[in-house]
């Protein structure tokens, strides 16, 4: 029934031209014949749902409004969520795949992209920052496929994160220390390990004073901040023309008088652009990278450098002027950890960057530690309670020492 009537209402707007708006949609259903007999209740039930159908994502809108829920995808007819611990099926009332095939086009449609036998996949944002990735039969060989990526309104404090156990509260002293210094870092990790929400969580420590500029793909980071500018990349129009990359994105971010420059994702040729603006006096700089361990982070380097154009060894010397410290993220049973702090160095006579522990979710303090106590300490910022006791053992080490031999 709830289908027929959003069909039904569905045309009324399209013949009356009518703004579809809750009051509005309320106000359709109560003239149907059938409403009738419905009481107040009902009627504003039913109201929801063909609103939901009509400008929302339909069955799946209390999905994506759950807090907890991260993913929601679709197979076909099938629905899976990921609350933090793992995929899980669902139930939904999503009818059929044709119903599916509709659902995902109204979204595209509502993100002003294309999406049919033409152009058969779609990656796209909605308007309350969901991500959305949409394929189409026959690409998608059981299709419909969507993926959606919910986005958490107003990020996580410190706080937050050490009571859902992704962080030691040390380890969280650690890194507001990490941010007071103005140490340039990186966040890596895999696909939907949390890098993105822990970037959000450091930026709303940086100080008021500052000035944060966002270069990103697609806009997701939203710190709490009274000073942020974003710029958000744009693809090309139907006609190939248009685009605006990141690299150029970059370049004029550097106009834009930042405090701190933060690039959400690297995944190109930016990261040269990245490293170079870094090295122009703009500390305190940070973004995020995919690798699966930390030490995959100087290959996975390399292998963007080269698509800027940027020779292996001209790369190492940049990121060891660049970056100072590494943040793996790791998604596991239990959620989403922060499994270790590194430090970026160089080693062996060619100085290639390799990367050196400085704590560990398992295994403590790293051969790093004393290094990382003096960066913090030699910047005016207190040494964390975690790494005091590497910090007298700093002052004999000092980091040339880690640097010059192999970790």
């Amino acid at each position: 029934m709830s289908n027929e009537l959003a069909a039904r209402v569905r045309r009324r707007f399209a013949a009356d031209g009518t703004t579809v708006t809750p009051a509005a949609v309320v106000a359709a259903v109560r003239a149907e014949p059938t409403a009738a007999v419905l009481g107040d209740t009902t009627v504003l039930r039913m109201a929801t749902r063909v609103h939901h159908d009509l400008v929302g994502a339909g069955p799946l809108t209390p999905l994506l409004a759950d807090t907890e829920v991260t993913d929601v995808l679709v197979n076909g007819a099938k629905v899976w969520v990921d609350r933090g611990a793992g995929l899980c099926p669902v139930r939904v009332p999503l009818g059929g795949p044709d119903d599916v095939r509709r659902l995902a086009q109204r979204l595209a449609a509502a993100c002003g992209r294309r999406l049919d036998e033409a152009s058969p996949y779609v990656d796209a944002r909605l308007p309350d920052g969901t991500r959305l990735h949409a394929v189409l039969p026959p690409v998608a060989t059981t299709g419909p496929y969507l993926s959606l990526r919910t986005f958490r309104q107003r990020p996580f404090t410190l706080d937050e994160l050490v009571r859902h156990g992704t962080l030691h509260r040390p380890a969280a002293e650690l890194l507001g220390a990490v941010v007071a210094a103005r140490l340039a870092y990186l966040v890596t990790g895999g696909t939907g390990s949390g890098k993105t929400t822990l970037l959000n969580t450091l930026l709303g420590l940086v100080p008021p004073s500052e000035r944060i500029v966002l270069v990103e793909d697609a806009a997701e980071l939203r710190p709490v901040h009274p000073h942020v500018v974003g710029l958000q990349a744009r693809t090309s129009n139907v006609e190939g023309a248009g685009a605006v990359g990141l690299s150029d994105l970059v370049r004029q971010a550097l106009r834009m008088r930042p405090d701190r420059l933060v690039i959400g994702e690297c995944r190109g040729a930016e990261v040269v652009d990245l490293l170079c603006a870094l090295n122009t006096g703009h500390e305190g700089g940070a973004g995020t990278l995919h690798a699966n361990t930390p030490a995959d982070v100087p290959a996975r380097l390399e292998a963007l450098g080269l698509l800027g154009g940027l020779p292996r060894a001209a790369l190492h010397a940049q990121v060891t002027a660049a970056l100072q410290v590494l943040l793996q993220v790791r998604r596991g049973v239990g959620g989403r950890v922060l499994e270790a702090v590194c430090l970026l160095l160089p080693a062996g006579p060619d100085r290639l960057v390799t990367v050196v522990p400085a704590w560990s979710r398992e295994r403590g303090l790293g051969p790093a530690a004393p290094a990382l106590a003096t960066l913090i300490g030699e910047r005016g910022v207190p040494v964390p309670p975690l790494l005091a006791s590497a910090a007298d053992s700093g002052a004999a080490t000092g980091r040339r020492g880690i640097t010059r031999g192999s970790p």
